[in-house]
């Protein structure tokens, strides 16, 4: 069935039907439309759009060319003004005229490449999750990007989108941190340190972290134990195991401490996701979750989907799906990781009733999902084949990989404050700030440090390690946000003097005018953009949104450094050209919100 944009069948899909009646009335055979593989034809040969013809010269007993030939020949479609054959290539031209309606029809559509939301296919996408004992670094950025943006192209794409958060605020590692502000904080808070919540928090996360190597050296020491048992056996760490048996049995002292200090964090996260533009519909907490999963699991054991060992603990066998046997509820009765996972898939599914439940995490807990969404179908739950992991690589430094215990991460405040102050440093030494207040160039330097920070993280393949440098990341020149920005800029002051001059608003009427390469280039990347948006939500890649955008912004510039839009003679090209243009501005505004990229209109 054709894929329909909002305004028009795609062309691509009209040949494609053509083709299948060429190829019953040339060779008599009916041919599956899978077989017709249609692609944009390469910038070195003459065409827009080339068919691969190879999978027909069997039915055809015909040498590749004499194929081509033969269908070409056959086709008969207005659209098409000409057609070549190299070797078992097909390469189609289609007319001026197409590619004019296509931009007049455009113009007009008020979400060109967009699609409503349908209400009753619904996607729950989960991403940031972070945990409550320390703030947010490089790695929570590039999940946080990665997220918010596979939400937004899912939603352009068509589908209803909601965006949660899953706050890991529970467990050993948040008892670390309490621990640690318990023995040596004497009482201090954010306002008493004047810093921020989370960062405060982090802080006796790494006292603590500092505090046990030193207690399991002395015991590997003195005992002759490895690494992990003196770990293991550290006063610290049995006092920490105490702390977390307390809190699950709600002892109000352990609970007020836990809320206060999850509570400072939460406003630090807060600011930090402020900044970096993400948002979220509903946020879940684990500690409201993992009774759910405790629950579940026991309902389980009833029905022996589950067992339990001499010891008390849970588990569920996975042999059977070549995997092992994993823990569920340990022998004291407390809770896992997968617990809590097993009781948020559950809460999803009933507050929304998803199509599929998206989880953005990184790829170190590729085994944890797989064995999730196996635990759930043993339980016989209907929503385990509709987990998705999507799994991403890690982000490291030029100087190397960052560890929270040892408090070596990049701080995400920090490094978007070094953005800031980048893009500041950089613009200006461009003289790019000219007739801009204080307060214009204060959010023109955010924007810039931002998009550049943005875009240089989602440009990657998700599924790839990146090494991430500030220094590459702003540049005006290349593949980088600020050269989308400038060219966005670029073309918002043509449209200004346009206003000027008062032929803004005056479109193109369709009046005979030869396209020239540049100009159709620009079309025809322009024509791509819907297909980008099913492409990138399909494999939920903002990667391919971010370099469609690059793409396009590059080749306005090729076609703006050759031909006038203002001051071109005839009025009839230069209110094309500006039609053109202004197109050109909306896609390269729609594909970077869908990046969570803002594209000032002055730079």
């Amino acid at each position: 069935m054709p894929v329909k944009n909002n305004f028009m069948i795609r062309i691509e899909d009209k040949i494609a039907e053509q083709v299948q009646q060429a190829l019953k009335k040339l060779f008599g055979q009916d041919v599956e439309s899978e077989m017709i593989a249609l692609q944009p034809t390469r910038k070195d040969f003459e065409g827009d759009f080339t068919l691969v013809v190879f999978p027909f010269v069997k039915m055809a007993r015909r040498s590749p060319e004499q194929t081509a030939q033969a269908i070409g020949e056959e086709l008969a479609m207005d659209e098409i003004e000409s057609f070549n054959v190299i070797k078992g290539f097909l390469n189609f031209s289609l007319s001026p005229n197409y590619w004019l309606n296509f931009l007049g029809e455009a113009a007009e559509e008020k979400r060109f490449g967009t699609r409503e939301p349908d209400e009753k296919d619904t996607v729950v996408v989960e991403y940031s999750s972070p945990n409550t004992n320390k703030p947010l670094h490089l790695g929570h950025i590039r999940n946080n990007l990665l997220g918010y943006s596979v939400a937004k192209i899912l939603e352009a794409a068509g589908k209803n989108t909601v965006k949660v958060n899953l706050v890991n605020d529970r467990g050993i590692h948040i008892c670390k941190s309490m621990l640690a502000w318990m023995k040596w904080g004497n009482g201090e808070t954010p306002e008493s340190t004047a810093k921020k919540g989370d960062k405060l928090v982090g802080e006796y996360y790494v006292k603590f972290e500092t505090e046990l190597r030193k207690e399991a050296q002395a015991l590997k020491e003195s005992h002759q134990l490895d690494d992990e048992n003196a770990r293991n056996n550290a006063p610290l760490m049995q006092e920490a195991r105490e702390l977390l048996r307390n809190w699950e049995a709600r002892d109000p002292e352990t609970i007020e401490i836990w809320k206060m200090m999850n509570g400072w964090v939460y406003k630090g996260f807060d600011n930090t996701y402020q900044r970096l533009g993400v948002h979220f519909d509903k946020i879940y907490y684990e500690s409201d979750t993992y009774l759910l999963g405790r629950e579940i699991v026991l309902e389980g054991l009833e029905k022996t989907a589950l067992y339990k060992k001499e010891d008390g603990s849970v588990w569920a066998d996975l042999t059977d799906e070549g995997l092992d046997e994993k823990l569920l509820l340990r022998a004291d009765g407390t809770s896992v990781y997968m617990t809590q996972d097993i009781g948020t898939a559950q809460l999803r599914y009933d507050d929304y009733q998803a199509n599929q439940m998206i989880y953005v995490v990184g790829n170190e807990q590729n085994y944890h999902f797989d064995v999730l969404k196996k635990v759930l179908k043993k339980l016989e739950k209907p929503y385990a084949k509709s987990l998705m992991h999507l799994s991403y690589g890690m982000v490291e430094l030029p100087q190397g990989k960052m560890k929270s215990r040892e408090g070596t991460v990049v701080d995400a405040d920090d490094l978007m404050e070094e953005m800031f102050a980048t893009a500041k440093e950089t613009t200006e030494a461009l003289g790019k700030t000219e007739g801009f207040s204080e307060e214009e160039k204060e959010k023109l330097f955010e924007n810039i440090g931002l998009g550049a920070l943005k875009y240089f993280i989602l440009k990657v393949d998700p599924k790839k390690n990146m090494l991430f440098n500030p220094e590459e990341s702003i540049d005006f020149n290349g593949n980088t946000g600020p050269f989308i920005q400038y060219t966005h800029a670029r073309i918002c002051s043509i449209l200004r003097k346009a206003e000027e001059r008062d032929i803004a608003g005056k479109k193109y009427d369709g009046g005979k005018i030869s396209l020239n390469e540049k100009e159709k280039n620009l079309i025809r990347t322009l024509y791509a953009f819907p297909q980008v948006v099913q492409d990138a939500a399909a494999d939920m890649s903002p990667a391919q949104m971010a370099n469609y955008v690059y793409e396009l912004a590059k080749e306005f510039n090729q076609f703006y450094h050759e031909h006038s839009v203002l001051n071109e003679p005839d009025p009839d090209v230069s209110r094309f050209r500006l039609q053109l243009s202004e197109l050109t501005a909306r896609v390269i505004n729609t594909a970077t919100g869908l990046l969570g990229i803002e594209v000032p209109e002055r730079m």
